[in-house]
């Protein structure tokens, strides 16, 4: 894309190097604005993009007419361009939405009235046409979403760097933002510790620590951070014959996160997961992961009590026996493929998803974007970032251009 004047020369500092960070880096570029990145970590796409189940979501689960998806289905077709056109691996291969029980069925006739609304290409099937994409899989009925697709996000990250350093941005690696002041003759200045970059606009894309840098900004931002660590495990090689693509479960719809499901990566192996619990660290992977300071956080957020009282039994209790009990996994797992059991599924890691809450205890369900004079906060944009990567950037730029 040729690069678009705005006149005057302009100056953009982006902190976080995940895809969003980068997406939003490479957008104003070719808008003809000089972007600085810094990034806290010593690679990019550490966290939450290098931790994901690397899915190319349709949008067909999202309010119809919010950001989710509006911007999940203009960028499952703009991110798997994007892909193709750099030579990134995607596979658009479609996924079955099963229900196992008829009491699944009101809400997937939800689910595919949301599609319909959305333009989510996808129809409901019986099970006989069902185990024609999925022999083994077990169900009353499901539903087909075929622009549903498989990506290597990590390796966008890297394409997106490489077109970066080809515009001449500056991107900084192990570069924390610790302390930033708006309001100066300069515009913003960010202080890393060795350094202070001045800029006309800045742009909060830093995903866990995204209301950190608000509050670090002088911003009081609308949400907290509290982050949920979703599990993973993987299908023993000899087993892997019984996924030929994405199993997903019907989702509760008074919670964020989809289910346990099962994922053909583009490697081969197939990914079963995440559960989700609550992480006792912003980057917390495992449960020796803790951090005082990020659980004071939690603790000391009225937002939170809220949730557990609303969630914590039987729902959170159960999530934490699931991440405790690998029969527990296997059994979620053959709801949707009955042949799995617990002697096919081992350890595969883990991710944590930062998810803004409201004071009220309300998990915020949309992206949430907030400005302030020289600022964009990017304050929740969990899952479909990703997918809406390219989506969310062009409307970021558009709001730094404003």
């Amino acid at each position: 894309m040729a690069p678009v004047s705005l006149g005057p020369v302009r100056r953009v500092v982006v902190i976080g190097g995940g895809i969003l960070g980068l997406a939003v880096a490479h957008e104003l570029c070719t808008r003809g604005v000089h972007v600085t990145v810094l990034e806290k970590e010593d690679r990019w796409a550490a966290h939450q993009t290098g931790h994901n189940s690397n899915v190319v979501h349709a949008g067909l689960y999202y309010r119809p007419g919010s950001f989710k998806a509006r911007m999940s289905v203009a960028g499952n077709r703009s991110i798997v361009a994007f892909a193709r056109e750099h030579g990134v691996p995607v596979r658009v291969c479609g996924k079955l939405v099963v229900a196992t029980d008829e009491r699944e069925l009101p809400a997937l006739r939800v689910l595919a009235e949301r599609a319909e609304a959305n333009g989510v290409p996808a129809g409901m099937i019986s099970p006989d046409e069902a185990r024609e994409y999925e022999p083994e899989v077990s169900c009353v009925q499901a539903l087909r979403v075929e622009s549903t697709g498989i990506i290597d996000f990590p390796a966008v990250c890297a394409a997106l760097v490489r077109l970066l350093e080809d515009g001449g941005a500056d991107l900084r690696l192990g570069t924390p933002a610790l302390g930033i002041r708006s309001g100066s003759p300069s515009g913003v200045e960010v202080a890393t510790g060795s350094d202070v970059v001045r800029a006309d606009v800045l742009v909060n894309c830093a995903g866990l620590h995204s209301d950190r840098v608000a509050t670090l900004a002088g911003i009081t931002p609308r949400a907290r951070i509290v982050p949920f660590r979703g599990e993973y495990y993987e299908l023993r090689p000899q087993r892997r014959h019984l996924v030929r693509g994405l199993i997903y479960p019907v989702p509760d719809p008074t919670l964020p996160f989809l289910g346990v499901h099962l994922t053909r990566m583009l490697d081969g192996s197939v990914h079963a997961g995440p559960n989700a619990v609550l992480a006792l660290r912003r980057e917390g992977y495992r449960w020796r992961d803790v951090s005082v300071k990020d659980l004071a956080d939690v603790a000391t957020f009225p937002g939170a009590w809220r949730l557990a009282r609303r969630y914590a039994y039987p729902v959170g209790l159960a999530e934490v026996r699931r991440s405790l009990s690998k029969r527990r996994f296997a059994r979620s797992l053959a709801r949707l493929v009955p042949a799995v059991g617990p002697d096919d599924i081992v350890r595969h890691g883990s991710g944590v998803r930062a998810q803004a809450m409201l004071r009220d205890g309300s998990l915020v369900d949309d992206f949430l974007i907030d400005q302030a004079p020289n600022q964009v906060h990017v304050l929740n944009a969990p899952s479909p970032a990703a997918t809406s990567a390219l989506e969310i950037a062009k409307y970021v730029a558009d709001r730094v251009e404003a």
